[in-house]
């Protein structure tokens, strides 16, 4: 069990932080931890003020921030609380994430004067989800561009009480693959938006590639046609690769086509992959010839 913060000695520190920090330095964190417990006994403002004023180094001992983290958060309820936070964004950092975006578009119309920022009005606009699902999920859905082949009759069901949880979507129809590949309105979903980074295995003197939303969506409707032409919806196909560009291409090349894509581990050896083969009743497999040295 952590120490709690106020029974953390100085030598404690010191001997974490091993031959790394000086007396004087560890004094210096002494204080500084001291000082923030003192301004603010929550262990969340706690360790925020630890985090930034930068208290402990990234050349610190591991050892030493596990030491400050955990006596910090040492009477942490995580049944109540949940897990204890270690990072805090600042305010400019949470308003370009996915759901700082949403909240500053969304967020004054569904929750008025009461809406502040995505940081302040995080819990507000959690709650407002969890009482509001129509309405929360349906700018999400949009935010995802999910598209509907048949779209559901409402967001969720709670109309049979056999299913306490209700059940989401009803009727609807879609592929995920399609959701992927088209083009949107949405600033990061253009044709000419990049959907793919990666480099050569083993080259990392060459440059990174990338492949933009239409390149991909060409390559995968390759597959999609060839896999269309030969299978029925539904059928099995396996991929036995490395996680490549290839393989993603594949992946949603069989999913767009209306087939199921069953993936195997390229370590696997082939006893285990005949097995997988069997229980997945797989029509076909894509994998490779030989793996690069």
């Amino acid at each position: 069990m952590a120490k709690r913060l106020g029974e953390v000695a100085l030598e404690d520190l010191y001997k974490a932080g091993g031959s790394t920090i000086s007396i004087e330095e560890a004094t210096h964190i002494y204080q500084a931890i001291a000082a923030s417990k003192a301004s603010d006994p929550d262990p969340r403002r706690v360790w925020k003020e630890v985090v930034s004023r930068r208290v402990l180094k990234p050349w610190h001992p591991h050892h030493l921030h596990q030491l400050v983290y955990y006596s910090v958060y040492a009477i942490w309820d995580v049944s109540i609380n949940g897990p204890p936070l270690y990072w805090f964004p600042s305010l400019d950092e949470s308003k370009i994430t996915n759901l700082g975006r949403i909240m500053e578009i969304h967020g004054p119309k569904l929750l008025g004067t009461s809406y502040k920022d995505p940081i302040e009005s995080f819990s507000l606009f959690l709650k407002f989800s969890v009482h509001h699902p129509e309405t929360y999920w349906s700018i999400v859905l949009e935010e995802l561009s999910v598209v509907f082949q048949k779209s559901p009759s409402c967001i969720l069901d709670n109309s049979n009480k056999l299913k306490p949880s209700g059940a989401w979507l009803p009727g609807a129809v879609l592929n995920i693959a399609e959701c992927c590949l088209l083009p949107s309105t949405h600033p990061t979903k253009e044709d000419n938006s990049c959907a793919l980074v990666w480099r050569e295995e083993g080259r990392d003197d060459l440059d990174v590639n990338r492949m933009t939303l239409k390149e991909l969506r060409e390559q995968v409707t390759v597959v999609a046609n060839a896999v269309d032409a030969t299978f029925s919806k539904g059928d099995a196909i396996a991929i036995d690769m490395p996680m490549t560009v290839s393989a993603v291409v594949i992946y949603l090349g069989i999913i767009l086509a209306g087939c199921v894509a069953v993936s195997i581990a390229d370590s696997f050896a082939a006893k285990e992959i005949e097995t997988r083969l069997r229980v997945s009743n797989a029509k076909a497999i894509f994998t490779q010839i030989q793996i690069r040295s």
